[in-house]
């Protein structure tokens, strides 16, 4: 009986491991944060529980590719001094690599 129940924890262990091999080979060709539309939407999520409802004020949201990184930031009224939130996010697979508000 031993004997069985390590060779089915075994046997779970390789599938498992081939299931979870399979998920980290499906990143789509455009990575998963493949526009600007879908980084401004990520740097939102993030920003919000950070900066709170202010992010808002700084729209409309600008995001640009450089490198394999979005760039996204908010924008400020013509003539007004200060900053804008701000958050790097990867391309390929849609890490936060930085998030700060400028000044």
């Amino acid at each position: 009986m031993k004997k069985f129940i390590i060779l089915f924890l075994f046997t779970l262990f390789i599938f498992s491991s081939l299931l979870f091999a399979e998920v980290i080979h499906s990143i789509p060709k455009d990575g998963f944060v493949p526009n600007e539309i879908t980084a401004i939407r990520i740097a939102e999520a993030v920003w919000l529980p950070i900066f709170g409802e202010e992010i808002y004020k700084d729209k409309p949201f600008k995001a640009v590719l450089k490198d394999g990184i979005w760039i996204v930031n908010g924008t400020l009224p013509e003539g007004t001094l200060g900053g804008t939130a701000t958050a790097e996010i990867a391309k390929q697979d849609g890490r936060i690599l930085a998030v700060y508000y400028t000044q």
